[in-house]
């Protein structure tokens, strides 16, 4: 794969099956991503550390004509990125991509140049994506997997870090068994294998489960209203309105559900519609799921990079603008084509896309929403940041939020209940 990983080589993968669709076979796309603007540089709009940082880490070594690079080929010993070039030269044969992410800030034709077309990636797809990848190796697996036009195509989410999944004997079997039925035409019975097939997180291990659709149809959605007096997510709306404030870069604030009187399934996307205000003219706002046991202790799940909850969301206030067209009741898609500003003390409505999940929860734990106006980290720190003060300069994304409430304020978690276990809730 090279030191660019296979989140690269899966992203290029994407691009290269629209580009070229019928001079390839098959395609896997292992933990990718197909949409730069939403799934890498901007989440909800915000700038995204992360690619900022793997620019000089895993690009710049590894570009044409770099000779400080240290890996030697196997056969000529020769070094891996051809004949030395200056430093002039190598300059001036790259972009600034961590300059572009910051001077795009909207979905413009920059981000457009850099998208596949699905409508003419028609070849055999297997897209691999990971429970644990919020912020970089989920989302894009998902969405391209729905939007290619392939008819024959297989969505597999899985758990664990980003390589170790991909080199794991399971996996490796997986991959060569669908390229054997395209890339080699023998006769395996690949086809007939369940369209999804999804890894289900539970706190004593995971099982995996094969499934036709996706989402799953039997999904029951559930609105769980947010209290803003008892800090509770209610399945019953409340009458009154209430709201709570909080300092934008502090701790924020937990919303949470009654522990589950049974084993109770979240699979599929997950959504928030938030009524917040400011006394700025602008917030980010921060969403996280969390799973909670009995003693109040959290369960933190292996991620692809990092450390995880059960999933993230992100949104900043001046890019709540939908697309309906785009848009599903539970998935919303924000255009990112203009910006719009709030009035201090204005109450908007924020429709927060949260990454999917599938994941048990076991008799008397809880889920609890925690919403801030920063990163919310582990004691370990994080790598999907997002903390350019270019991008939040603190005057504007470092003030007092207020979430409402109740009434002509229905603030709510929509959750994607599993009707095999969700009957004893």
């Amino acid at each position: 794969m090279g030191l660019s990983g296979v989140s690269y080589f899966a992203t290029k993968q994407w691009q290269v099956a629209a580009l070229q669709p019928r001079h390839l076979a098959a395609i896997i796309p292992w933990e990718g991503c197909c949409d730069f603007y939403r799934e890498w540089s901007r989440h909800g709009g915000i700038r995204a550390q992360f690619p900022v940082e793997w620019w000089p880490r895993q690009i710049l070594p590894d570009q044409h004509g770099n000779g400080e690079m240290m890996l030697r080929d196997a056969e000529s010993g020769e070094n891996t990125n051809g004949a030395p070039l200056s430093s002039e030269m190598l300059e001036g044969n790259r972009a600034a991509f961590p300059d572009e992410i910051l001077k795009h800030v909207l979905d413009d034709q920059w981000y457009r140049e850099r998208a596949p077309d699905f409508s003419r990636i028609t070849v055999p797809i297997l897209s691999a994506a990971n429970w644990g990848g919020p912020g970089l190796h989920l989302r894009g697996n998902i969405e391209g997997f729905l939007a290619a036009a392939s008819a024959d195509k297989w969505l597999s989410a899985h758990i664990g870090t980003h390589f170790e999944s991909f080199y794991l004997p399971e996996y490796v079997a997986m991959q060569k068994r669908f390229f054997d039925r395209y890339l080699k035409g023998i006769e395996n019975g690949w086809e007939d294998e369940p369209k999804v097939q999804i890894a289900v997180q539970g706190t004593a291990g995971t099982h995996r489960r094969m499934e036709h659709e996706w989402p799953l149809a039997r999904t029951i959605w559930q609105k769980w209203y947010l209290d803003a007096a008892g800090m509770s997510l209610d399945a019953v709306p409340l009458a009154d309105v209430h709201s709570v404030g909080y300092r934008a870069l502090g701790d924020g604030l937990d919303f949470s559900i009654q522990p589950f009187a049974a084993e109770t399934e979240i699979t599929r996307p997950v959504m928030a519609r938030l009524f917040v205000s400011s006394s700025t003219t602008d917030l980010d706002l921060f969403a996280t799921l969390r799973l909670l046991d009995p003693a109040g202790d959290e369960v933190v799940f292996t991620g692809a990079h990092e450390p995880t909850p059960v999933t993230r969301g992100w949104l900043r206030a001046s890019h709540r603008k939908l697309d309906p067209e785009r848009s599903l009741p539970y998935r919303p898609y924000h255009s990112h084509d203009e910006v719009q500003k709030m009035e201090a003390g204005e109450i908007v409505a924020l429709d927060v896309e949260i990454w999917p999940t599938s994941i048990v929860c076991p008799p008397c734990y809880r889920l609890v929403l925690t919403l801030q106006g920063r990163d919310f980290e582990y004691d370990t720190g994080g790598r999907m940041l997002h903390n350019d003060p270019r991008d939040r300069p603190e005057d504007e994304f470092g003030g007092l939020n207020t979430l409402h409430a109740g009434a002509m304020y229905p603030s709510y978690l929509l959750l994607p209940h599993i009707p095999d276990l969700v009957s004893s809730i």
